[in-house]
C-alpha cells in the first residue's frame, strides 16, 4: 500500500520489461497521477503492465514550470509517481527539480530500487567497481567534450559515461587522445536488449571495431574507462606528502599538486593522484 501525500520515484526497465519490480507496478497503479518523460512511450509500458493510472508529462522543457505543480498537488493529498522512459529518473533524465521542490517543501520523497544502465554495465565490465564517477552524457562539441575529459584524466576511479548513436565514434577518439590509446575501456550497447553487446579492450581497439562494424554503432551506450593507475606511496617522500597535505588545505587539489611539483621536483600527475588517494582517507 503507498500513502497519500507523497511523491514516489520509479525506476522502469530499460529494455526488457520482465526487469520491472512488483513493487514499481503496484505503486503505478495505486498512485494518483503518474508523471512521464514522454507519455506516449510510458503508454505502452503501462498498457502492458494493464496500468490505468492517469499520466502527465514531465520532461526537460516543462519541468521548472511543473513541478510547482506537482508539489501543490501533493500537498493537497494527492500520490505522485514519477518515471523516465528508461531506467532510474534523475540520472541523465527529468526529475531533480521535482526531487528539490518536493523536499524543500517537507514532502516525503519514497525512492524504489530498480534499473539503471549504468550500474548494469559497470556490473559486467570487468573495471574496478569499488570506486567510479559517473559523468552521464559529455558536451557534443569536441572541444568542451576534450575538456571535460582532460579533467578526468587523473583521476583513479572507473569513468562511466552514456552516448549516443551520433557521437560515439567521436567520443571514443577524444577519449583515447586524452586518455591515452592503451587506456582500457568497455562498450555496453543495448543493455538487456536483443543486440545486448559488451565488448572491452584499448581504446584504440575500441575504435577499430566500431569502425570495422556498423550495426556495433547502433542504440543505446555505457561507456566504462579503466581509471589512471594509482600512484605508490613509496615513491613519493613523506615531506612531499606533508607538503602537498597543507598545500590542500588552502588550495584546490588541482593548484595544490602543481604547486607541490615545482617546490618537489615530482611529476605534477603523480601528485594529482596522491592527492586523490589522501581525500579518500
Amino acid at each position: 500500500m503507498i500513502n497519500q501525500g507523497q511523491l514516489y520515484v520509479v525506476p522502469t526497465p530499460i529494455g526488457n520489461l520482465g526487469d520491472m519490480t512488483p513493487r514499481a507496478i503496484e505503486v503505478l497503479n495505486q498512485v494518483d497521477v503518474i508523471a512521464a518523460e514522454d507519455t506516449r512511450h510510458s503508454a505502452r509500458l503501462l498498457q502492458h503492465f494493464g496500468i490505468k493510472t492517469p499520466a502527465l508529462a514531465y520532461h526537460e522543457h516543462n519541468e521548472r514550470q511543473m513541478c510547482h505543480k506537482l508539489v501543490e498537488r501533493i500537498q493537497a493529498g494527492d500520490s505522485v509517481a514519477l518515471i523516465s522512459d528508461a531506467g532510474t529518473p534523475l540520472v541523465s533524465d527529468p526529475g531533480y527539480h521535482l526531487v528539490r521542490a518536493a523536499r524543500k517543501a517537507a514532502v516525503q520523497v519514497v525512492p524504489l530500487p530498480g534499473a539503471s544502465a549504468m550500474i548494469t554495465a559497470l556490473s559486467a565490465s570487468g573495471l574496478a567497481s569499488d570506486r567510479f564517477v559517473f559523468e552521464g552524457f559529455l558536451p557534443a562539441k569536441s572541444a568542451a567534450r576534450r575538456q571535460r575529459l582532460q579533467g578526468l584524466a587523473d583521476d583513479c576511479r572507473t569513468s562511466i559515461f552514456y552516448e549516443s548513436t551520433h557521437r560515439i565514434q567521436a567520443s571514443l577518439a577524444d577519449m583515447a587522445d586524452v586518455f591515452g590509446a592503451q587506456r582500457q575501456a568497455v562498450i555496453a550497447r543495448e543493455l538487456s536488449k536483443r543486440f545486448e553487446t559488451i565488448h572491452g579492450d584499448s581504446l584504440s581497439a575500441l575504435q577499430q571495431w566500431l569502425a570495422a562494424d556498423a550495426n556495433q554503432c547502433r542504440g543505446e551506450f555505457v561507456v566504462l574507462v579503466q581509471g589512471a593507475a594509482a600512484v605508490k606511496d613509496e615513491t613519493i617522500d613523506t615531506e612531499t606528502k606533508r607538503l602537498l597535505t597543507i598545500l590542500m588545505q588552502e588550495l584546490p587539489l588541482k593548484q595544490a599538486a602543481a604547486l607541490a611539483a615545482k617546490i618537489s621536483g615530482l611529476k605534477k600527475n603523480d601528485l594529482y593522484r596522491l592527492g586523490l588517494d589522501l581525500t579518500e582517507k
